[in-house]
């Protein structure tokens, strides 16, 4: 056992690794077999993605399936993984993954087929113009105001509902939700605009006036 760690400590040390010490030191547990290691992993991680995924799909049953998918592929893939983005950035981007190819499955099988990937999203003009405004999430004042803006969320795109989830529920940077997504930062820039966008409109018609044009 004693080996088997300094094995991977040097494979740590000698890798450009991206993790924190409490994610090595995490790592290295999940790697040995630790089952504490495992425990952890769930207490600090399964909410958070649980709410995630809840809120890319829109339904409890659905998410919970997907986050039993996600762990277990995580614990099956900790091993391979390279260390070249923190712990939380790359089981959130197993769950997006997870989520989305969710979600083609139930349009193949239950629905009609949506496109998920926009045509020429890198040549807007969101790429390089920022956000003037608050976010829809900057308004949420109240628990009432919060459950309207959480169902707007389902009339937004999945590509552009993902990205405004990653960063205004969970508060990611634009370089993590880039990396979670595997896109440039232009790209997360514009999906974040144009979920935001296509937010506030939904939310035209489910809020008052005076709350509704502080989104225009």
């Amino acid at each position: 056992m004693v080996l088997a760690d300094s094995i991977v400590k040097l494979s740590i040390t000698g890798s450009q690794s991206s993790l924190s010490e409490e994610d090595a030191r995490l790592l290295r547990g999940l790697r040995a077999g630790i089952e504490s290691a495992y425990e952890e992993l769930l207490a600090r991680y399964q909410q958070p993605v649980y709410s995630m995924v809840y809120r890319l799909l829109g339904d409890q049953n659905d998410a919970c399936d997907v986050v039993q998918e996600v762990f277990l592929k995580v614990f099956r893939s900790v091993g391979s993984f390279q260390e070249r983005s923190s712990l939380r950035t790359w089981i959130y981007r197993i769950a997006v993954n997870e989520a989305h190819n969710h979600r083609r499955w139930f349009s193949r099988h239950r629905k009609h087929e949506v496109a998920i990937e926009p045509e020429n999203e890198e040549h807007r003009c969101y790429d390089i113009t920022p956000d003037p405004g608050p976010s829809p999430f900057d308004w949420a004042r109240n628990r009432e105001t919060r459950a309207l803006i959480e169902q707007a969320l389902d009339e937004v795109s999945p590509v552009f509902r993902t990205a405004v989830v990653l960063r205004d529920i969970e508060d990611l940077s634009y370089e993590e939700i880039a990396d979670i997504l595997q896109v440039s930062l232009g790209t997360v820039k514009s999906r974040i605009l144009r979920g935001r966008d296509a937010l506030r409109r939904a939310l035209t018609q489910r809020l008052d006036p005076g709350l509704s044009e502080a989104f225009v």
